[in-house]
């Protein structure tokens, strides 16, 4: 028996990138060996940082917490597929659907769009990033899936967000021009809603979304494997990092013992 782990996590750090909103992340050394014969940092920020996982109660008042999410939903059998994605990519129904390997009710979901290879302080990655429609949530939800995480920037497509005229935006106008000169078309007209895919898919379906997936994603893509994601325990929480792996027996012979 041979289980080969693979971390789909990005590395958490004082300057790793971070969704442009704020405030940021600050790692502070409060002791150190020379000094203080023990080593130890001060970490301040918010959650919603890294690889990390939202809560219904980030998007949606008077609903569950980071603490709400069951555990047999973050740990399972289910699939990572290669749905790849350009600047300002929708991932629709019709992708879910021709999804190889198959998407089945229950499974975990991780997505591969390809903007893990862009994860930077850029707007490649996040302004001009991808993300799934509130469409393709409804499709996740109807299916019966368990978790989902996602290669991009945010459960929710950027344009469908803050940084345009959504919630407290548009704190980046300039996108909104931009989208209009690359489409012809208002943003609004496209995504006339703030943030549904995190609506669907957490308030409405009670299904976790981690974003920023990353890590050795390419390497399990295709594959159907056992995934483990957890939070923290942690009561009135709006999010969490996390530390997602990915487990495949090559050989197909492993199974968990009844503990009898």
């Amino acid at each position: 028996m041979t289980l080969e782990i693979y971390n789909l996590s990005h590395p958490f750090h004082q300057h790793m990138p971070e969704w442009p909103s704020t405030p940021g992340v600050n790692v502070t050394v409060d002791k150190f060996h020379a000094k203080d014969g023990v080593y130890q940092v001060r970490w301040d920020g918010i959650m919603h940082r890294c690889t990390h996982m939202d809560a219904p109660l980030h998007v949606t008042e008077n609903t569950p917490c980071i603490n709400g999410y069951p555990s047999w939903r973050l740990v399972g059998t289910g699939v990572a597929v290669s749905i790849p994605k350009e600047k300002w990519g929708v991932i629709t129904p019709e992708d879910l659907e021709k999804a190889s390997p198959q998407i089945q009710e229950g499974d975990i979901v991780m997505i591969n769009t390809g903007f893990h290879h862009k994860w930077a302080d850029c707007d490649d990655y996040f302004a001009y990033g991808c993300g799934i429609s509130g469409a393709g949530a409804q499709w996740l939800v109807d299916k019966k899936v368990k978790c989902v995480g996602y290669g991009c920037q945010a459960n929710d497509h950027p344009i469908a967000t803050k940084l345009v005229d959504h919630g407290l935006g548009p704190s980046q106008p300039h996108l909104i021009e931009e989208y209009k000169a690359v489409t012809g078309r208002d943003p609004k007209e496209d995504f006339p809603d703030w943030e549904p895919a995190h609506k669907t898919l957490m308030v409405k379906g009670g299904i976790p979304g981690i974003e920023n997936i990353g890590g050795d994603l390419d390497k399990v893509t295709g594959k159907r494997c056992f995934f483990m994601a957890f939070p923290w325990r942690w009561p009135g929480g709006d999010g969490c990092i996390m530390r997602v792996l990915a487990v495949i027996d090559p050989d197909q012979t492993f199974r968990f013992e009844t503990g009898l």
